[in-house]
């Protein structure tokens, strides 16, 4: 997406024991102020993998093609942000934003009823992710979209488990979710199963586990990322759950 000749090359996440340019530790209390912190990373990080969900995925059933294009404004913005040095960081994590919302663009505009295309479909920015190793571009971003695949992955691992394909592809015919009560009542009396609970738990704890191992001890920015995504997959998800109940 961005031309190797035309990409700044990849400036690595400062330290908060920096020296000056003649040899002067930079105090720590400069450094926050120029730039965000490991904790804002995190956060802003599990605030938009909740974007494709709660704003693409509704968007996408009335105007797939204005959230397709949406993201060239995405990308515009993320490089813009990513050109200056102030911003770089916020430019090179909504990089990895961009291409999560790539991929839900596609799957909830014109796949949603198909589930077993779900992660091939989000997979899609993998080739992207892979040349940014190579380059050494968009850490940041590229861990965060890593992150938010694993907890897709993940949530596609407990649906295939407790066996709610069926209910899903019946749920994607409905324009509202008060339409589709039949499917999600048969879903939650599964999920609501002894096997279905396990599931949930035993996956639950998976996440939280790979979440909170990526960060500890570290304050690098990538990690953060990775986590926060990782780590609000839970949220997201318990947040479906929630909203399901409610329809009995």
């Amino acid at each position: 997406m961005f031309p190797t000749s035309c990409s700044p090359p990849l400036q690595e996440e400062p330290s908060l024991a920096s020296q000056g340019p003649v040899g002067r530790e930079i105090p720590r209390s400069s450094l926050r102020r120029r730039f965000p912190s490991h904790h804002a990373i995190g956060g802003a990080a599990a605030v938009l993998v909740c974007l494709p969900v709660f704003v693409a995925a509704p968007l996408v059933r009335y105007s797939p093609w204005l959230s397709l294009a949406m993201t060239l404004g995405w990308l515009g913005l993320s490089w813009r942000l990513y050109s200056r040095p102030r911003t770089r960081i916020w430019g090179d994590l909504l990089y990895g934003f961009t291409l999560t919302w790539l991929a839900g663009s596609f799957y909830w505009g014109w796949l949603r009823w198909e589930p077993l295309w779900h992660m091939p479909v989000e997979a899609l920015g993998i080739p992207m992710v892979w040349w940014g190793a190579r380059q050494r571009f968009a850490r940041i971003g590229t861990w965060f979209y890593l992150g938010s695949l694993w907890g897709t992955a993940v949530t596609d691992l407990y649906i295939y488990s407790v066996g709610l394909l069926p209910e899903w592809r019946q749920a994607m015919r409905f324009d509202r979710l008060d339409q589709a009560t039949v499917p999600f009542m048969a879903a939650l009396d599964k999920m609501a199963a002894p096997w279905g609970v396990a599931w949930g738990i035993g996956l639950s704890l998976l996440l939280l586990g790979v979440g909170l191992w990526v960060i500890q001890g570290s304050r690098r920015l990538h990690h953060w990322a990775f986590a926060g995504a990782v780590l609000n997959t839970l949220l997201v998800d318990g947040l479906f759950l929630w909203g399901a109940a409610l329809l009995r």
